[in-house]
């Protein structure tokens, strides 16, 4: 079954990177959790020690709901990471979230001007940071923190979108340029003679720009009625020879 964040994807589009918080995101976002976890077992633990009567098992019970309820928050926090989708792709940045309520957030990379990284001692040493993904405004588009892999992350999105201008500044292929017949003079004099009559003149030859140009005033006045629709496809198929 394909993660949601690959529902997303247009045709054509393909993952270059895919990566979400650092597991140790899920600890300093838990730690509360931790916390409750870790007290709540001590203190199930503590009450083994005491004598049996009514505040042993109140204190029993109290501490079991604390440990239950410190799984449940566990469980949720490791359920929203593991649901995380942070992608690179040819064509944007893609940022999905939710564990049954998701939602998504995507930047296109012609619009990324920068991303700045932070990472500090425990980031350079376990491989995460944090990403401000900017725009030519110097404006965050978003923002990736703790992000795993985030050097490389960073690396891959200026590298397709470098890939994606390059793709944009290639020149259009001009079209084919017919080739000039040149008919063969008659060999014969009495014919060539014959065949001799008031010079034709030469059609210029027009760019597709002008026959672009002209088409549109021709339709012009077709529409307003100055000329006929025949009228208009002769002339257009006179344009198009002449290209």
């Amino acid at each position: 079954m394909p993660r949601y964040a690959d529902t997303l994807l247009a045709d054509g589009e393909h993952v270059i990177v895919r990566t979400r918080q650092h597991w140790l995101a899920t600890i300093v976002d838990g730690r509360l959790a931790w916390l409750l976890f870790i007290g709540s077992l001590l203190l199930l633990l503590l009450t083994t020690r005491l004598d049996q009567g009514p505040v042993r098992d109140a204190v029993g019970a109290a501490a079991l709901l604390a440990l239950l309820a410190s799984v449940a928050w566990l469980a949720k926090l490791y359920w929203s990471w593991f649901s995380q989708d942070y992608l690179v792709t040819n064509r944007r940045v893609i940022k999905a979230e939710g564990i049954l309520n998701k939602r998504s957030a995507d930047s296109s990379l012609e619009k990324i001007n920068d991303a700045v990284l932070e990472q500090d001692l425990f980031g350079r040493m376990f491989n995460y940071g944090d990403l401000d993904i900017l725009t030519a405004a110097d404006t965050a588009l978003d923002h990736y923190r703790m992000l795993n892999a985030a050097p490389s992350f960073k690396r891959e999105m200026l590298n397709q979108k470098h890939e994606l201008e390059g793709e944009f500044s290639r020149p259009m292929p001009s079209p084919p340029l017919r080739a000039a017949t040149v008919a063969a003079p008659p060999t014969d004099p009495a014919v060539a003679a014959a065949g001799a009559g008031p010079p034709t003149p030469a059609r210029r030859e027009i760019s597709p720009d002008e026959v672009t140009r002209v088409l549109g005033s021709l339709a012009d006045l077709r529409d307003r009625g100055a000329i006929s629709a025949d009228e208009y496809d002769a002339k257009k198929a006179d344009l198009l020879a002449r290209l």
